[in-house]
């Protein structure tokens, strides 16, 4: 299941919901607001997305993950709105019976995720300027 949130991500949550007792692996990932990006000072930052199309791609992906490796369940939320430094930007769980397609499957997820989903990034820096950036 892939979901956007415009509050914040519920760690402690997501991970209860992506665990699974048949499993022995799970593998997770946080992605967080950083203070630099690209030489520049960063004070801020803002998602846009577009929800319908984020959320069927998204889902897509995570079925992707699915059939591509031995994995029983999967989720990733993205936040969007204002973010500041520090804030979790994106969350990755799966679950499955051995680590290695746990691992394996979080990357993929969040690879695909950041270079698929129309999720985009505006940057405010330090100096005072802003623009769009690309997901890293």
């Amino acid at each position: 299941m892939f979901d956007i949130s415009e509050e914040t991500i519920n760690e402690a949550e997501l991970r209860k919901n992506a665990r699974d007792p048949s499993c022995g692996g799970f593998v997770c990932f946080e992605g967080w607001v950083r203070d630099h990006n690209q030489g520049k000072d960063v004070q801020k930052l803002a998602y846009e997305a577009y929800p319908k199309l984020a959320i069927k791609e998204g889902n897509k992906i995570i079925d992707e993950a699915m059939e591509k490796f031995a994995i029983k369940k999967a989720l990733c939320t993205h936040r969007v709105g204002l973010l500041e430094i520090g804030d979790m930007a994106v969350w990755v769980g799966v679950s499955a019976a051995h680590r290695d397609a746990a691992f394996k499957a979080c990357r993929y997820i969040l690879d695909e995720v950041k270079s698929r989903v129309p999720i985009w990034k505006n940057e405010t820096w330090k100096d005072g300027e802003s623009g769009w950036v690309e997901q890293e």
